[in-house]
């Protein structure tokens, strides 16, 4: 019989389940068995003081792209990263390490994700093949090798003719689309906010116009297709309003933002500083405050990390040059209590990065009051007035770095199994 794990008086933070406050859980074989009272006949053989600790379902990243060199190795360091942060699933969308463009693919990247055995893994499968991008992926084979949806990879198509093919299939699979809203026309060769930072530093911008204006445009087809589109990594508060009417329409539409884009704003590239060099690019403070504001309403359903590793000589080449990314899924946790605050409730920072995925993916997880669901992660909260370093994250809070580590207890040993429909 495997470790029987009793977790006491943590603040437990379940929005799926309506839990939030002090509670004791129970564990056992890797699951939870019960909250407040003890099963009959259990007795624990550990038995955690959770006092003063928050205690969660394991967070499901939606987009946890691999690092530079070997695959299995990117995937072994990423995961070991995701676990420290108390991240249990980890969504791949298409990348250079990981195209996902056909069914080999696909089995490679699960059987290495089975292989590892320290978070779950899933994916989302490539909306084209070829390195043209001209041609249509078979979405419905990847459905079938077992992605969640189908992506862009971040990286907006520029025929709309295919876009529009693309959800046409798409629609006719019950698949989701997971598309940048960016034009491609007006992002191009860009890695700043169009702005005065920019400007004296004389970096190419785009403007804030570029994700209104592919707002538009995936809205439109989704208005003429009937497809399900998830709108990735918002950016910019301008595009709000396109987004807020789509739902009013009816229009199966979500979206998420990264956690890069609640906290820091284009004055972070000041001294030209590369760790701040993403995608979609920091805009402005107003930009960063709506966007909170749209994650507390409601109004934005996802939190992510948009996890991107960049080797340190992809970062020190000259700006516009260098690797856009930040490796954030050891802190998105601990990043996204500091956001909570009379606009965004803790309850509802927790559900956008667990329930709300959850749903997303039609995953069985990101909720702690259900057997299907075998791993917990607790934190301690951060510490009042500590901020991201560098654009980099890493210095965020070293408090939860250390009470991350007790995620293992909660832990199966046995690799975990993967998800079932």
């Amino acid at each position: 019989m495997s470790e029987r794990i009793h977790i006491h008086g943590g603040h437990l933070i379940d929005p799926a389940s309506g839990h939030d406050g002090r509670h004791d859980l129970f564990l056992a074989d890797g699951r939870v068995l019960a909250i407040d009272a003890a099963p009959a006949g259990f007795t624990a053989d550990t038995r955690i003081d959770a006092d003063g600790l928050l205690v969660l379902p394991g967070l499901i990243e939606l987009a946890a792209h691999l690092g530079a060199g070997d695959p299995a190795q990117a995937l072994h360091r990423e995961s070991r990263a995701a676990l420290a942060g108390g991240v249990t699933t980890l969504c791949l969308p298409p990348g250079p390490l990981a195209p996902l463009e056909t069914t080999a693919d696909a089995e490679l990247v699960h059987l290495r994700g089975a292989q590892q055995g320290e978070v779950r893994l899933v994916t989302l499968g490539a909306i084209t093949r070829g390195t043209d991008r001209a041609q249509l992926a078979e979405m419905g084979t990847l459905a079938e090798a077992g992605c969640r949806g189908v992506s862009d990879g971040g990286v907006p198509l520029r025929s709309t003719r295919l876009l529009r093919r693309a959800m046409d299939y798409a629609a006719g699979l019950g698949l989701t689309l997971h598309l940048s809203p960016q034009d491609p026309w007006l992002r191009e060769d860009s890695c700043a906010h169009e702005g005065a930072i920019a400007a004296r530093l004389g970096l190419p911008a785009d403007p804030a116009t570029t994700e209104v204006v592919g707002l538009a445009r995936l809205l439109a087809l989704v208005e003429l297709t009937g497809a399900r589109v998830h709108l990735t990594r918002l950016s910019a508060n301008a595009g709000l309003g396109l987004l807020r009417a789509a739902r009013e329409r009816g229009l199966p539409v979500t979206a998420d933002v990264a956690i890069h884009h609640l906290h820091l704003t284009d004055a972070a590239l000041a001294d030209f500083d590369n760790d701040c060099h993403v995608q979609p690019p920091l805009r402005a403070a107003e930009d960063r405050d709506g966007l909170l504001a749209a994650l507390g309403s409601g109004l934005i359903d996802g939190l992510c990390a948009d996890h991107r590793p960049c080797s340190a000589d992809a970062k020190r080449l000259p700006f516009p040059q260098s690797a856009p990314g930040i490796a954030g899924v050891q802190t998105l946790l601990s990043l996204g209590l500091m956001c909570a605050g009379p606009a965004l409730s803790r309850a509802r920072l927790v559900g956008a990065m667990t329930a709300v995925p959850a749903a997303l993916l039609n995953l069985p997880a990101g909720r702690l009051a259900r057997e299907t669901w075998p791993i917990c992660a607790w934190s301690i909260l951060p510490p009042r007035g500590s901020r991201p370093a560098n654009g980099t994250a890493a210095g965020a809070t070293r408090r939860f770095a250390s009470a991350a580590c007790a995620v293992a207890s909660c832990v199966p040993s046995s690799p975990p199994a993967p998800f079932t429909e």
